[in-house]
């Protein structure tokens, strides 16, 4: 594993992997969730993501199903990207306490703000 900070896109594929196994569109229409809207993954992103993540170790293929003539290819978390998804958060957890601790002390944050 790297220590090298996930890429929005990637934390976010695997936040939608974490809860259960899904196929390519699933993954898009969660990521937008999980988003607020924000992050809209076109296929060729989210499928040259998803084989890096594969190639890592940190998904595998769960199974595949034929959907109107169609290869429907489901992806779930492996316990190494489950492992790499809680360091993610915790770095970023720890880096929002930073900052919203130094905002506060400077005024700029009141106490109880969102940071």
């Amino acid at each position: 594993m790297t220590d090298r900070p996930l890429t929005e896109p990637t934390f976010l594929i695997l936040t939608a992997l974490a809860e259960r196994p899904q196929h390519g569109y699933g993954v898009v229409e969660d990521v937008l969730r999980i988003s607020d809207g924000r992050v809209r993954l076109r296929a060729g992103t989210l499928y040259a993501v998803l084989d890096r993540l594969r190639v890592d170790g940190l998904i595998e293929v769960d199974h595949e199903e034929v959907v109107q003539s169609r290869l429907r290819r489901y992806y779930r978390l492996t316990a190494v990207g489950a492992q790499r998804l809680a360091e993610e958060v915790a770095r970023l957890r720890r880096n929002a306490n930073a900052a919203g601790a130094r905002l506060r002390r400077s005024g700029l944050l009141a106490e109880g703000g969102a940071a």
